[in-house]
């Protein structure tokens, strides 16, 4: 079935993450009466043998590819930059030195605007768009901030961008450059978010902060989708990610179960780690702790700004995820973070950002504690470049 003729394109409806109720899919949701994230629900049984891997056969080589299972309806409502189809570039020598059969790196730095983030923007704008909204706007670490203020300049919308005074500088300049109104804030992201809260109530900003609307999780679901195409249609053994908020985990985790629905895979799942700073470590203390939702993360401190999220709306699908999967969660130092982005470039070629470091860094961890083993293939994500964090230190 090609993109252009599926008559199933769009979501049939909007459902609760924890309670399972039922919302309207085609008006501005937030998150749900029961305060949880939202996900975007499609007719996976129709679309069962009317779309397939073989119908992605030379379609666009970006993320609007999976349309059937994207929330835009309109083509004309898709705000684009290219996002999407970043390169799975095997890394022998990497995978040598960290002690696994082999290595794969999703080298997402090569989106629009360096990050991962121009994923879940490319879809929350478009959406918003679609669904007539006027002034967006977030509280972000940094490279989410920069990403809104790309898109929403590609979609003619104002962008209200709040972050931590601390954020990389480059990343600041890159968010001015994009004509976004940049606040910054003493405080963490945590703070950054209070007061978005407050523009949403005095002036009507439409909130487009992690998980608090339903179409961020469905630009970086199409991660998993990615990887499994990639490996030749089929899963990795292990996947290891930086996780702040934890949107690319839980979307992942949605993928892989609406490729089951569609028949594509079996009950097969990737072993999912997730990776914190030592400096703020929520979803590691409660997996540790077997609690099923993670407390806010007092005093947290990081260099890579991606991770010093001390709380995440979406704990409890991160935990599920982990737990599910036979995964585990670790947290690392910065300084391990940063030695192990050299490690990372001289043996890759690839520049990775801090929360890139970390992934390679909890990998001996994982291996120690036999979470991972030495005869996996293990998909590693860096998910920015490490040109946005040039003159930031390790704090630890």
């Amino acid at each position: 079935m090609s993109e252009s003729s599926s008559p199933l394109r769009g979501a049939t409806h909007l459902e609760c993450t924890e309670t399972g109720e039922r919302l309207e899919s085609e008006t501005l949701q937030g998150l749900s009466p029961a305060g949880k994230p939202l996900f975007a629900r499609y007719d996976l049984e129709s679309l069962a043998g009317a779309f397939t891997p073989d119908d992605l056969v030379g379609r666009r080589a970006d993320l609007w590819r999976y349309a059937e299972v994207l929330p835009v309806r309109d083509p004309a409502h898709r705000i684009t930059l290219g996002e999407g189809w970043t390169p799975l570039l095997d890394a022998p020598r990497l995978a040598g030195e960290l002690g696994v059969a082999r290595c794969w790196v999703k080298d997402e730095s090569q989106n629009p605007t360096g990050t991962f983030k121009a994923r879940g923007m490319a879809l929350a704008v478009s959406r918003a768009l679609e669904l007539g909204a006027d002034v967006l706007a977030l509280p972000s670490a940094g490279n989410a901030g920069g990403a809104a203020a790309a898109y929403g300049a590609a979609a003619d919308m104002a962008v209200h961008v709040v972050v931590p005074a601390d954020t990389p500088q480059p990343i600041l300049e890159e968010i001015r450059a994009m004509g976004a109104h940049l606040h910054l804030l003493d405080g963490l992201i945590t703070d950054c978010g209070k007061a978005v809260k407050e523009g949403v109530r005095e002036f009507g900003w439409w909130d487009l902060s992690t998980l608090k609307e339903p179409y961020r999780v469905e630009g970086k679901k199409t991660m998993g989708y990615e990887i499994f195409e990639q490996l030749g249609r089929r899963l990795p053994d292990v996947i290891v990610y930086p996780t702040g908020g934890g949107t690319g985990l839980i979307g992942m985790w949605k993928a892989f179960d609406e490729m089951e629905a569609m028949g594509w895979i079996g009950s097969e799942r990737p072993r999912m780690m997730a990776v914190q700073a030592r400096g703020c470590a929520p979803i590691v203390r409660a997996f540790e702790s077997g609690a099923g939702s993670a407390e806010y993360y007092e005093g947290a401190t990081t260099y890579a700004s991606g991770l010093r999220v001390p709380s995440a709306v979406g704990d409890f699908l991160i935990l599920d995820a982990l737990r599910a999967s036979g995964g585990a969660a670790v947290a690392v130092a910065d300084h391990q973070m940063a030695r192990w982005v050299s490690r990372i470039g001289e043996t890759t070629g690839v520049f990775a950002a801090p929360e890139g470091g970390a992934v390679a860094a909890a990998v001996p961890v994982l291996l120690e504690e036999g979470v991972i083993r030495a005869d996996d293939e293990v998909v590693l994500f860096n998910t920015g470049s490490g040109l946005k964090y040039v003159g930031m230190s390790p704090l630890d």
